[in-house]
């Protein structure tokens, strides 16, 4: 029998209903980076890292992949590619990434991604909106940007997911993700904005997977310029605030 993945469950939804709508919308107020990613691109960036995982790295349902990444719209795809071939995302720091198969990093944490796999492959990420790779990048790890462009667009999910996020299974992260949605009492379809980090496994139910749980779009904002928020708000429709 075929289980379902977090992404399935999660963006599958809004494949059906609305795949060209606004699924994340990034803002960096430190550079005045802007980027607006549908469902469908959203969707078509984590087949792709999927791809990447599965073809290049050698991950699948039994592999734990350390994510060493900040709030993103590119983490979001990470995550979601990764949940479609069935691997467990490890989130945190220092013990929480112990035994990882693969880990995705950014430049400045290659550091702990080499603690937390050992002998095993690294992917490091520029998060760059132009698709730059990342400068000097070590031998033995790959470019991220580089790598996943060569790599399809459509995916065969993962037919028996394992643990998908720090030790919970898939219907334990899906669970999770309503109650967080019913405890910050988000709507269906509402347009949420945070200024808040994915440290954590909860950091990640509560503040993106909680999102899309009710249908939403996210407008996640990074090094946030207070005085901009409100204006943001009102231009992108915003309904709730997560902190």
């Amino acid at each position: 029998m075929c289980e379902l993945t977090v992404t399935a469950a999660l963006l599958g939804p809004l494949l059906d209903s609305a795949p060209a709508a606004p699924s994340i919308t990034y803002y960096d107020d430190a550079t005045g980076e802007r980027i607006e990613v549908s469902a469908v691109t959203l969707a078509n960036w984590a087949a792709k890292t999927g791809n990447l995982l599965r073809d290049e790295l050698g991950a699948g349902p039994a592999s734990r992949v350390a994510v060493l990444l900040p709030a993103h719209w590119q983490t979001a795809a990470v995550l979601f590619g990764l949940w479609w071939i069935g691997a467990e995302a490890l989130m945190g720091g220092g013990a929480d990434h112990d035994g990882a198969d693969v880990a995705l990093c950014t430049a400045d944490r290659i550091d702990e991604a080499d603690a937390a796999v050992g002998a095993g492959e690294i992917a490091a990420l520029s998060l760059d909106p132009f698709g730059r790779p990342v400068a000097d990048l070590p031998v033995g790890i790959t470019d991220y940007a580089t790598a996943v462009r060569v790599h399809g667009d459509q995916i065969v999910p993962e037919r028996g997911p394992g643990p998908a996020l720090n030790g919970r299974s898939v219907d334990d992260v899906l669970a999770a993700a309503a109650r967080a949605a019913a405890t910050a009492g988000l709507q269906p379809g509402d347009r949420v904005l945070s200024t808040a980090d994915w440290a954590t496994a909860d950091d990640v139910i509560g503040r993106l997977l909680a999102v899309y749980a009710v249908g939403g779009s996210l407008v996640q904002v990074a090094h946030p310029d207070a005085a901009a928020l409100d204006r943001r708000r009102a231009m992108e429709k915003v309904t709730r605030t997560l902190e």
